[in-house]
């Protein structure tokens, strides 16, 4: 059954990264909605859209839909969220699902009202190197986790003006808010955060976690860093094993191989060596190692009443109440 989506939103986010992804699945866009006219007019071109539209009650008015995605902002998220809930409509949404717990909780609250799904665009999960590792995590042959460490930085370029560090803890920090417990398996007990600020707009925060299952994170973020070089790593620890993550693509599993220096016979043993992998970019091959093309797979199969493993809402609450706690500690 081919899923008719009324989409609201058609910044740059959703025009290049979300619908070139979204409608290579079995999915019709229906309608778009944006109230700037000039993008409405060029993505309603982009994505061949007949039905373009300014005001979300003509969007829902739109008939034979059967969800509501939307990249747009966190209060129009809460918003335009509950509204097509209360139409009975399943929705995706961008992260976050609002500014604040509490509107994540609205939206959790309207899904079970409505018996409706809502998903969350949590894509770390689906990013190639971090999928990867979850699945050699799950697998059963890496052992309980019992560290991780992470770094996630963005440059200061939300900041022209008054510096409000919103956007950086909205839009980058709650990603990984939520891909923390799904890569160690255990829920989050407590968080601990500092900071230091190195001029206008130039924040670096670390933070450690505590799990439920013992693990110890810690994580360092920051607006301090080029968006032109890589800005991501990850490394896991297992008893004797650790699985690193560089730049969401480039992944690496090292276990317990032998010392082979002294050894005359020594080789490569496929069962104890480090194993590495890194996608083929020379390949024309249409992948996205981003993840937005895997995650809307789980996505579109929830929308449409099937089974999936998309993160929803209420991952979105955990990741909100846990990134409330640490910008209180913080004091921004």
């Amino acid at each position: 059954m081919t899923l008719n989506i009324a989409w609201i939103g058609c910044g740059i986010h959703a025009t290049q990264m979300l619908l070139p992804q979204l409608v290579r699945h079995d999915v019709r866009l229906a309608a778009l909605c944006e109230i700037d006219p000039t993008r409405l007019e060029e993505a309603g071109r982009q994505f061949g859209v007949q039905r373009l539209v300014t005001n979300l009650d003509d969007l829902l008015s739109t008939p034979g839909i059967d969800a509501v995605g939307m990249a747009v902002g966190p209060d129009q998220h809460l918003a335009f969220g509950k509204a097509a809930l209360a139409r009975g409509l399943p929705v995706f949404m961008e992260k976050p699902p609002s500014a604040t717990a509490a509107g994540a909780r609205e939206l959790l609250e309207a899904s079970k009202n409505a018996r409706k799904p809502l998903f969350l665009g949590f894509m770390k999960r689906y990013s190639i190197g971090n999928k990867l590792a979850g699945n050699i995590i799950r697998s059963g042959r890496f052992g309980e986790v019992m560290g991780i460490q992470g770094r996630y930085m963005t440059a200061p370029g939300y900041f022209a003006g008054d510096v409000d560090y919103s956007g950086f803890f909205l839009h980058h920090c709650v990603h990984y808010f939520d891909l923390v417990s799904w890569l160690v398996g255990s829920p989050v007990t407590a968080v601990n955060a500092r900071k230091t600020e190195g001029g206008k707009g130039r924040l670096l925060i670390h933070i450690d976690f505590d799990f439920e299952n013992a693990a110890l994170g810690s994580l360092a973020m920051g607006t301090m860093q080029s968006r032109g070089a890589p800005v991501e790593r990850l490394e896991i620890m297992s008893d004797h094993q650790r699985i690193e993550i560089d730049n969401v693509i480039d992944i690496a599993w090292h276990r317990n191989p032998p010392f082979k220096i002294v050894e005359p016979e020594a080789t490569l043993d496929e069962t104890v060596d480090t194993l590495s992998w890194r996608p083929n970019f020379t390949a024309a091959a249409n992948e996205d190692p981003k993840g937005y093309h895997a995650m809307l797979a789980d996505v579109v199969k929830g929308l449409k009443g099937e089974e999936s493993p998309a993160p929803g809402i209420m991952e979105g609450v955990v990741a909100m109440e846990r990134l409330e706690a640490v910008r209180k500690q913080l004091g921004v």
